[in-house]
């Protein structure tokens, strides 16, 4: 698979706004389960976990997009 199709599927046709939309709905989820105690005033909150916490659905979201494209585009060309 060629960097340059995956880079342009992962960022055209509207994936990375519903990655976004994904990411910050399931991120959310996930850290106020994680650290929702820390979130809400009783300790201190771990950045690197927060944020990778939004990061991992975002990826797993495009991801899963890219690779419906790009299957779609091969069964599209046989």
């Amino acid at each position: 698979m060629k960097p340059a199709l995956i880079w342009h599927h992962a960022t055209t046709g509207g994936v990375p706004g519903r990655s976004l939309v994904i990411a910050v709905v399931v991120g959310t989820i996930l850290n106020l389960i994680n650290q929702g105690e820390t979130l809400l005033g009783s300790g201190t909150v771990n950045w690197l976990k927060l944020a990778l916490t939004y990061a991992v659905p975002y990826c797993v979201s495009t991801y899963g997009a890219v690779s419906y494209r790009i299957a779609a585009e091969q069964s599209i060309g046989e």
